[in-house]
């Protein structure tokens, strides 16, 4: 993405719109840490972050051009990139259960993408709250 289109001011109500966006994630992987589910399956799977994921699709083409775009593409991205490693986690784990190995590749695999998750959530509502865009991929 092009830095100087990434200056471009946002309207404040789609600054908010990533706040509430960010929160619903947090919301998600809080559920997970806390309730009886897990930190990616709530992530991925609960209300919160599908929420979140409906709004970022719903509003992207209105921050096309700002800074904003760039926070709205890192949370599309993190919610894809945590479901496609969630399948190959369980596409690993799956077989190896047999072996029982994979019951302990799942919870590590699980475990270190929820860790992952909170970090890209964490970093992005940082610089969201410092107005600052996400770096380029």
């Amino acid at each position: 993405m092009n830095s100087s289109v990434m200056t471009v001011e946002a309207d404040p109500s789609l600054v908010r719109t990533a706040h509430l966006v960010y929160g619903l994630h947090a919301l998600g992987l809080v559920l997970g840490a806390f309730g009886a589910a897990s930190v990616v399956g709530s992530f991925l799977f609960g209300w919160p972050s599908i929420i979140a994921v409906i709004i970022n699709y719903v509003k992207r083409g209105e921050v096309r051009g700002t800074w904003l775009e760039s926070h709205f593409t890192w949370q599309i991205r993190t919610f894809w990139f945590a479901l496609l490693w969630a399948v190959i986690v369980a596409a690993v784990s799956a077989p190896l259960t047999l072996i029982i190995i994979g019951f302990g590749t799942w919870a590590l695999g699980m475990f270190l993408l929820g860790l992952w998750a909170i970090y890209r959530i964490a970093r992005g509502w940082l610089r969201l709250n410092d107005r600052q865009p996400m770096p380029s991929p």
